[in-house]
């Protein structure tokens, strides 16, 4: 079985910062509230959840200049967004 490069805290972490950064700018953010349909006063709380950070990571994926504007400010390499990703999401069932 092939190690995860980055461990369960860290993809959290990397999460949260994603989080961070969309909220930084309210074009942004305001996109990301529409789309996930999240009340403002409720993002607290839902980045206590680890599914809603595989959802914040999953919406930096799915725009790649989104995703290159947060991995550039980050400093981290793209493809660590994905490896976040699948770290919070958990062992796949076959």
């Amino acid at each position: 079985m092939k190690q995860r490069a980055i461990d369960h805290g860290t993809a959290s972490d990397l999460a949260v910062s994603a989080l961070v950064f969309l909220a930084q700018d309210m074009e942004r953010l305001g996109r990301f509230l529409a789309l996930s349909g999240l009340d403002p006063s409720k993002i607290r709380d839902a980045a206590r959840d680890p599914n809603f950070l595989i959802g914040v990571l999953d919406y930096v994926l799915a725009d790649e200049g989104l995703l290159i504007a947060f991995t550039a400010e980050a400093g981290i390499r793209p493809d660590m967004v994905a490896e976040a990703k699948t770290t919070l999401a958990g062992p796949t069932q076959h």
